[in-house]
């Protein structure tokens, strides 16, 4: 007897009859960073090339291509696959990948081993791991007093 449901058409969206075994997805190369807010973090996958403005308030992984501006509230990681050539204004950055441009942090800038930061940095502290490659300028900014410092 013959199987009614191999002799159905396939439907727009939907998987026709299939005689081969799911393939496993392979493992992300980068882990995902800790959330440190307990926000999800927005990840732009090894395959994505975006070119213009990305402005975000939760944390965000980078491990494919961009080109352009990012802006983020909250950490931004450049992956071990990242590509960025764009000026970064964000409140924590840490690259594992490749970076082309003028960064803003906050709070603080890392550079871990095998990342490369090509570009001039503004930020209250800076890490720079053995192993990676830093080409610019750092101007380390004081945060402002608070207002009860001020009165003090």
């Amino acid at each position: 007897m013959w199987n009614k449901k191999e002799h159905e058409p396939v439907r727009p969206g939907q998987a026709g009859p299939s005689h081969q075994p799911p393939a496993a997805a392979p493992a992300p190369q980068t882990p995902p960073p800790p959330t440190q807010s307990g926000k999800p973090t927005a990840v732009i996958g090894p395959s994505m090339h975006i070119k213009g403005e990305i402005r975000t308030d939760e944390e965000l992984l980078i491990d494919g291509e961009v080109e352009g501006l990012v802006e983020s509230r909250s950490l931004l990681t450049i992956g071990q696959n990242g590509r960025v050539r764009a000026n970064i204004k964000a409140r924590e950055v840490v690259i594992f990948g490749s970076v082309k441009g003028d960064i803003e942090a906050t709070e603080k800038l890392g550079i871990r081993d095998k990342g490369q930061l090509i570009g001039n940095t503004k930020t209250a502290t800076v890490s720079i791991d053995d192993g990676a490659y830093f080409k610019g300028s750092i101007d380390i900014a004081r945060p402002e007093p608070t207002s009860s410092a001020k009165a003090g």
